[in-house]
């Protein structure tokens, strides 16, 4: 069965309608028409992108009575251009993407991620979205019951996200890693900061999770040393953030002049949740923007969206 195939995978099947067009038209309407075609097809083929399904073999095994090869999965967006930067990107709550197939990209992706990814491609950046391994996957539900605090927290945790920046090294030419994550997905992002060190190139923080009840999710970092980190770091919190287990007030205490510190948006739905200001609704654009200023300056926006 014929399926449907990307634009950049067809350019001549494209561009020959679009010439017959244009010569079927006289004069200088038909030469406009073509210039204009080739143009946007030309600024199409360059804003393309890649998905790429990343699956490792991590040597273990899962399951009581049959065992079953634990994997590491991720799934890397590429642009067009060659690149040497990706961004590593840990969500939120319940934290286990569950990749099976490029396909689930879009559904981990944050609405501030999603909305703005094509930035990151505009950039030259590449993005990764991440997943535990298959044997963190745990009890499917709205309650994670697998890859908490102590996993991501552990070096196992460490050595499997290493796994994927070879992978990255060795058949994308990929080498400098910056590691992203988002509320649930700061326990991982800060442990890898310190368990990886000099590995990667920097780490940021985006709605960290800051709880002190050892019965709650990120127990683990009530007491997490930040001089432990050798890379250079950013911080990004609204300042009304009114999920509780992230309060700004706690951030602001340790981030420093690290911090980009997001003001306005729009307050809806779950103040936890991906439409609000935990996840800066009504300033998607200008953090992914902020972040990625960062990356490539080390330049810290101190105060967005005013």
């Amino acid at each position: 069965m014929g399926g449907i195939r990307r634009i950049d995978e067809c350019p001549h099947a494209i561009l020959r309608p679009i010439s017959a067009m244009a010569m079927d038209t006289e004069g200088y309407m038909g030469r406009a028409f073509l210039a204009v075609a080739v143009t946007l097809f030309g600024i199409s083929l360059a804003n393309a992108q890649t998905d790429v399904l990343i699956e490792i073999d991590r040597g273990r095994t899962e399951g009581l009575f049959t065992k079953a090869p634990v994997f590491q999965r991720a799934i890397l967006s590429k642009p067009a251009t060659p690149t040497q930067t990706a961004v590593l990107f840990f969500r939120g709550y319940p934290g286990i993407a569950r990749i099976q197939s490029v396909a689930d990209k879009q559904p981990n992706l944050l609405p501030f991620m999603r909305m703005n990814q094509q930035i990151f491609q505009e950039e030259g950046i590449a993005l990764v979205i991440m997943d535990c391994p298959t044997d963190q996957w745990g009890v499917r539900g709205p309650h994670p019951t697998s890859c908490l605090d102590d996993y991501r927290s552990s070096k196992e945790h460490a050595d499997d996200v290493r796994s994927v920046i070879a992978k990255l090294r060795d058949e994308h030419g990929i080498s400098k890693i910056y590691v992203l994550g988002h509320s649930f997905g700061t326990i991982s992002s800060r442990w890898l900061a310190t368990n990886l060190g000099n590995e990667i190139a920097g780490s940021i923080h985006s709605a960290a999770i800051n709880v002190s009840n050892p019965k709650e999710n990120g127990y683990s970092l009530s007491s997490f040393a930040y001089d432990s980190i050798a890379a250079p770091t950013l911080h990004i919190h609204h300042e009304n953030d009114a999920c509780r287990v992230t309060p700004y007030s706690i951030v602001k205490e340790y981030a420093g002049e690290n911090l980009v510190t997001v003001r306005g948006g729009v307050r809806g739905g779950d103040p936890c949740g991906g439409t609000h200001l935990h996840s800066y609704q009504g300033r998607e654009e200008l953090v992914v923007r902020s972040i990625i200023s960062w990356i490539k300056s080390k330049k810290v926006d101190r105060l967005i969206g005013e």
